[in-house]
Parts: C-alpha cells; structure tokens; sequence
C-alpha cells in the first residue's frame, strides 16, 4: 500500500478542495458566456427541456479546455496565497523544506491533470463538437414558436404577415388582417375577418386559421399582364364575403435534428491521427492541384511547349519589324488579340489561385485543431508554474487579491492565444507559431516567478523597486546618525584625526587625477572610488560612537555610498568634494 508523506498528504487536501471550487466556478462563469452568445437561437422556440439539458451538457464538456488551466492557475495562487498567509509556507521553509519539494506532490497532480486534459481534448472534444454543433444548427434551423402579438405585425410564418388587434383569453383573435404572399408578391391576397382562431395540427407540421365574418381580395393578373411593356389598364380582381373560412399554412413546428455526418468530416469532428491523416492527403492534393495549374497556365498562354523537332538552322524573325509592316486595323487587332489573351490568363489565375488559398485554408485549419490538442495540457502547467510561485510571494489567499491577479493573468492569455489564432488561420504566422505563441510569452514569467520563489527574492516590495529607480536616477537618502544609548568602545579621536586627514587627501589627489573622468563613460569598477567608499564608511561607523552631539551631526553630511559598490559617475566629483569638505571639517572638530 502506498503511503504519502504527511507534508504530501497535507498539500493535496490543502489544493484539491480549493481546486474542485475554482474549476467548478470557472466553468459556470464560461458557460453562462456561452449561454448568452447563443440566446438568440434559443429563446423563442419552443425547445423542450430534453433538449436545453443536452444542450448544456454538450456545452460545458466544451468548454472544460477553457475552464480548466483557469482553475489550475486560481487555485494555486489560492493554495500558495493562503500557506503564505497563514505563515504555514515559512513554518515549511524553516524546518528545511524548500518550496520546490513543497510543490511536488501538486506538481505530479497537474501532470496528471494535464495528461488527462490531452486525452480529454483528443478523444472526447471531437465527439462533443460534432454534437454541439449538430444541436445548435438544428435549433437556428427550427422554426420560431408561434406567439402572435397584439398591434403590430407578425412576419415568422414564411409567405404570411399577421395583423391582429386584439386577442382573448380564450384564445379568439379579433380584427385580423392577413397578407398572403406565398405565391409572390404581385399575386398576393388581403384577407380582413372579424375574429379567428389558430390552431396547430396533431404532427405540428400545419396551421388551421379559421375566420370568420370577412372578406377576401386578390388581384387576377395574367401572364401578359406582368410583361414591362404591357399598358397600364384595370387589373380585375376577386372579392369574396365569407362567414366561415379555413386556410391550412405549413408551419413545421418540430424539432429536427440534422444530419452529423458533415461535421464529423470537418476538422472540429477529428482527433489527432485522423487530423495528421487528413493534413498529408490535403497536403497532397493540394501539391497536385499547383503543379496542374502550373502547367494549365502555361499552355493556355504565350509560353506553349512546342514538341516538334528542333529545326537546327531556323531563321531568327524580328517581330518588331513584322508588327511595324502591318496596318492600323491589324495593329489594333493583334493589341485587342494580346490583351484578350492576357486578361483570360488573369482570370484562371484568379479562378485557380482562389481554389488553391481555399484548400490551404482547410490545411491551415486542421493544423490549428491538431496544435490545439497539445496547447491545453502545457496551458495547465504553465499557470501551475506562475500560480504557485506568485502565491507564495504575495502570501495573500482567499478570492480577492488572486482572483484580481488570476483574472488579469488569463484575460492576457486569452487575447494572445486569439491572437495568434487568427495569425494562424489566416497564414500570417506557421500554425505551430501562432498556436504556441501564449504559451511562449508566459513561459519566461513562469520560470522568472519559479526562481525568484524558490530564492525568497523580493519582487512585489514597492520599496526595492523604489531603491532600485534612484540608484538609477542618482537619488540618494540622506544618512541618519543616532546617539547610542550605550558605547562599549570609545571611538580614538587621535587615530580618526589622521584617518580623516588622510582620507580628505586622498580626495583631493582624486579630485586633481587627470584621467577620472573616463570611468563614468566605461562600465568598468572604479576600485580607487570603492577604497574611498569603504575608508568613508569605517570611519562613520567607528564615530558613530562617540558621545558628541555635533560629531555625529556632521556624520550625516557624508553622502550614502553603501549598495552602490562605486558612487554614480555622473555624480563622481561633487560626492567626492563633499567628503573630502566634511573630513576636513570632522578632523578640526576632533
């Protein structure tokens, strides 16, 4: 039996929970997107609740690929954030745990979750697309439910508008106006009732209008009539007076599901080997169909292939001179002739060029799908490699700051993966290049995050950043010197006196060197600033122990050098004035 480690043990119950939340969070919020991008084609139909439930289904098993490496990343931010918090995370690094063996269990957990996550979108996706696809086809196909409003005009039964002004509980219409244009427009019919009823047929393939108390117009138009030139006289017309009239109106009202097989032939219905099969034979054909319009081209233009017997001794013939020894008409018909012939040879090379970029398109397409089986599962685990690291820096847990920081992330991620989705698909970029061009931009921030958690770097500290821009822009804070409350060891002021003499001649010989300016435009170590450096800050620090009031006030006149290594070289020679001025003056108060 295999027993885990306790830390191990402990990770998993820690991520887990929290990871089944988030996944089940991610795909409610990605279906309901899905939901109302395709509203449209389900409100108002009449769609059983069979129907809306498989639809769902087939709907949030397509989208687990979206929902997943978004779980993946909040929950390990989540998971991290919280240990991080909860100081549990340096509990583990001070009993000698490194955050990378803190990681292991979870690691082989995404690892599995990114192998099932490849066979998921390999073996599972294809058949869920055919599905999906096949059922929102089928209800964009299915004919609207028939509601008739009140006062306005209802033009969903096809050949038909509908007018009706009021309608009874019952279920009577009343003050109906019908227009039947079924037969087209210049033989259509005005039918005016004072009430009717609608009613559907058992099979819901016909609509039953019974009117009654109206009247009925048509015009009588015959074939001549219709004719431009025919003379504008009285059109005869019918008029009938009805009591009790039915008019049958096919209206399909059922749900028909369309033929799948067309979609399992596309690429969104093919898994990895069928797409590699269906690239090489694309692939093929496509090759054959240049080399045909090649030599299709060619023959149809100037550039004929001759298979005669090459005449050794043929006569070279000016045709310069040929075209100059004809006449006008037959200049002017051999130029209509040429660019007759031209412009045919333009026109297939359209014809064929459009076939040739509609077949590349199809490869193009496969080549995506084929990518796109890969790109989940490495998704998984690159937003495993940022989350995890970035939630043990900001030790921050709950749903606040990761979910902000997950959300950022992914929206990020989401609009480079569209981007280079469509550089693919177009044939900007090689599919391989734009499928894996996210994957790309973020793997840097994964391994930079990695490392720097694993070293318990700094990153997200306001202050190092701030430190780091004026060491750039040559900011410096001031010194601050503070009386101790208790001096063990009293400072030798005779020593520091020849210390401090020195030290401000050697700032002056610094200062008079001839070459030192050449250091601020060299990246070079500047070692003869550093010894100034290093004696400058022995020496604050030994005085930093007297008891003088107006000794350690001067002290705050020295210019901070520590953390630079050398002074900045723009600031070289002012620095070194100011120390060489304040040693002078500390020696004298000595």
């Amino acid at each position: 039996m295999l027993r885990l480690k306790r830390l191990y043990r402990f990770m998993l119950q820690t991520f887990l929970p929290l990871f089944i939340m988030t996944f089940g969070i991610c795909l409610f919020i990605v279906l309901m997107q899905f939901i109302w991008r395709y509203i449209d084609d389900m409100v108002g139909k009449g769609l059983g609740m069979s129907v809306l439930a498989e639809m769902f289904l087939y709907a949030a098993l397509f989208l687990v690929p979206m929902a997943l490496p978004l779980a993946v990343l909040l929950s390990s931010l989540m998971t991290f954030g919280n240990l991080g918090e909860r100081l549990e995370l340096l509990a583990m690094k001070s009993a000698g745990v490194s955050l990378i063996r803190i990681m292991r269990p979870l690691i082989i957990l995404i690892v599995c979750v990114s192998t099932g996550a490849f066979f998921f979108q390999n073996n599972m996706i294809p058949l869920v697309q055919v599905k999906l696809y096949g059922l929102l086809y089928s209800m964009r196909q299915k004919s609207p439910e028939l509601d008739i409003p009140q006062g306005a005009f209802y033009s969903e039964i096809t050949g038909f508008n509908v007018y009706v002004k009021e309608k009874e509980k019952s279920g009577l219409l009343k003050d109906m106006m019908i227009y039947d244009y079924s037969e087209g427009f210049n033989n259509a019919r005005v039918i005016v009732a004072d009430s009717g009823r609608l009613q559907t047929s058992t099979d819901k393939k016909l609509l039953a209008l019974t009117l009654y108390k109206g009247e009925s117009f048509e015009n009588l138009n015959s074939e001549s009539d219709r004719r431009p030139q025919a003379k504008a006289a009285a059109v005869p017309y019918r008029r009938e007076s009805f009591d009790t009239k039915e008019i049958l109106i096919g209206f399909d009202a059922n749900f028909t599901r369309v033929d799948e097989s067309f979609l399992q032939n596309e690429y969104m219905g093919k898994n990895l080997k069928s797409l590699q099969t269906s690239i090489d034979s694309m692939t093929l054909r496509l090759d054959s169909i240049r080399d045909i319009n090649v030599q299709n081209i060619l023959t149809a233009s100037y550039r004929r292939t001759i298979t005669g017997k090459i005449i050794e001794t043929a006569v070279q013939v000016n045709f310069d001179s040929l075209y100059q020894a004809a006449s006008h008409a037959e200049k002017a018909g051999i130029l209509s002739r040429a660019r007759s012939s031209a412009q045919e040879v333009k026109d297939q090379y359209a014809i064929r060029s459009l076939t040739v970029a509609d077949e590349a398109q199809r490869i193009r397409r496969h080549f995506t799908e084929w990518h796109k089986k890969f790109t989940v599962s490495a998704a998984c685990l690159l937003f495993f490699f940022i989350g995890a690291p970035l939630g043990a820096i900001i030790r921050k847990g709950g749903l606040g700051v990761p979910v902000i920081i997950s959300i950022f992330l992914f929206i990020f991620y989401y609009i480079l993966d569209n981007i280079g989705l469509k550089m693919a698909r177009t044939g900007v970029w090689e599919a391989w290049q734009g499928m894996w061009f996210s994957a790309a931009v973020l793997a840097p921030l994964g391994i930079f995050l990695t490392y720097k958690a694993v070293n318990d770097s700094v990153i997200l500290n306001a202050d190092t950043y701030l430190n780091a821009l004026k060491n750039l822009i040559g900011i410096r804070s001031g010194r601050k010197v503070e009386m101790k409350e208790v001096i063990i060891y009293s400072p030798d002021y005779e020593a520091l006196r020849i210390r401090l003499e020195k030290l401000a001649s050697d700032c002056e010989s610094r200062l008079s060197a001839r070459r030192h300016w050449r250091n601020r435009f060299t990246f070079r170590k500047d070692t003869a600033a550093m010894q100034l450096a290093a004696e400058m800050e022995s020496i604050v620090e030994e005085l930093g122990n007297s008891d003088r009031i107006l000794i350690l006030n001067k002290l705050m006149d020295y210019p901070l050098a520590g953390g630079y290594g050398i002074w900045q070289r723009w600031q070289f020679r002012r620095e070194i004035q100011i120390v060489q001025r304040v040693s002078r003056e500390l020696a004298e108060m000595i």
